[in-house]
């Protein structure tokens, strides 16, 4: 039998559980699951892993968090066993440090934790890809992506108000779990464009802001489309390290007809954020001291930053921008394959 170390609390009911847990600060505002002993070991059973087994280690206060810590939280949030893979690569990804986690966690700006899966695990656990891609309905996306944030609460000690500073947060920081749908997209899914194969699996973190919704129901230009996310990208600031584009199938129907590619797509989008660095200012962007207002500056560093997802249901021209946190390189993705 596997040997957990964590304390053993005991309770008449489960209804006890949820109370003492809530009474604790140990949950994300909702009722959880009670991890038992059973549920745990059943948990890293399924991703083969040792209790004891180091997922990773906070990067700024040293934290570190064992697979059997993220098997409770994982428990907690009301995910089946085979999610786990998912879950603790995610966690391994979210402790690089270029991810720059507790940054991330302590800013004021309110970022949550963004996961993009990809490969045979999407259909094989069900993670949505289409209709309400961000919404609620799929266990396997709210489950997964909740589990992030009760390792965040308690594996890292970053709970609201301590830690967490963020002014407003946004619904993304309860759970934030997708996958892109490989069905309709004409292009290499973000794990195959990072290096990996289409047979693999892998999860991609991004620190993502709140979403921007785009709406273009006339057009059937590519460029014209684009034309409509100019707006939604200078609301988010200049010089953003990455940012993401979610196009949704009708939008992504047009482009596909005009056989544009995913660097055309990024090229675009880069040239039409772009505006004079006094421009910006005069909207009160804070901007490296330069002796040319004149000069052109984009929403993002580079067009390779921009990162292109095709997501969500067949009805509708709604695309979105997803910022993700602050300008530079405050913070990068991390994409890594998921170990079974």
């Amino acid at each position: 039998m596997t040997n957990l170390t964590s304390r053993i609390l005991e309770f008449d009911d489960a209804s006890q559980v949820i109370e003492d847990y809530f009474g604790r600060g140990w949950t994300d505002g909702l009722p959880i699951v009670p991890p038992t002993q059973d549920l745990v070991r059943e948990f890293l059973d399924a991703a083969h892993r040792s209790p004891s087994d180091v997922i990773g280690a906070e990067p700024t206060k040293g934290r570190v968090i064992t697979a059997e810590k993220v098997a409770v939280n994982a428990v907690m949030a009301g995910c089946r066993p085979e999610y786990f893979p998912v879950v603790a690569t995610a966690v391994e990804a979210m402790c690089e440090p270029e991810f720059n986690l507790h940054a991330i966690t302590a800013s004021t700006m309110g970022a949550a934790v963004l996961m993009v899966v990809g490969g045979p695990v999407v259909s094989e656990i069900g993670i949505n890809s289409g209709v309400s891609v961000f919404g609620p309905g799929h266990r396997a996306n709210a489950t997964i992506g909740r589990a992030i944030r009760l390792v965040i609460i308690n594996a890292t000690g970053s709970s609201s108000g301590e830690i967490d500073k963020a002014t407003l947060g946004h619904p993304g920081k309860y759970t934030w779990c997708m996958a892109e749908d490989t069905n309709v997209s004409p292009w290499e899914p973000l794990h195959v464009e990072r290096g990996l194969s289409e047979n693999e699996s892998a999860v991609t973190i991004f620190a993502a802001l709140s979403g921007i919704q785009v709406a273009n129901h006339e057009s059937e230009s590519p460029r014209d489309i684009l034309n409509s996310f100019r707006d939604g990208m200078f609301a988010i600031g200049a010089r953003h390290g990455e940012l993401n584009i979610v196009l949704c199938p009708e939008h992504i129907g047009h482009f596909r007809a005009a056989g544009w590619t995913k660097n055309q797509v990024k090229q675009t989008l880069f040239e039409l954020a772009q505006r004079t660095e006094a421009e910006w200012r005069a909207e009160g962007q804070v901007l490296p001291e330069s002796d040319d207002s004149s000069q052109m500056i984009s929403t993002a560093s580079k067009p390779e930053n921009i990162n292109v997802l095709v997501a969500g249901g067949a009805a509708g021209a709604f695309s979105s921008i997803i910022p993700l946190w602050t300008a530079g390189n405050g913070t990068r993705s991390v994409t890594k394959r998921i170990q079974f």
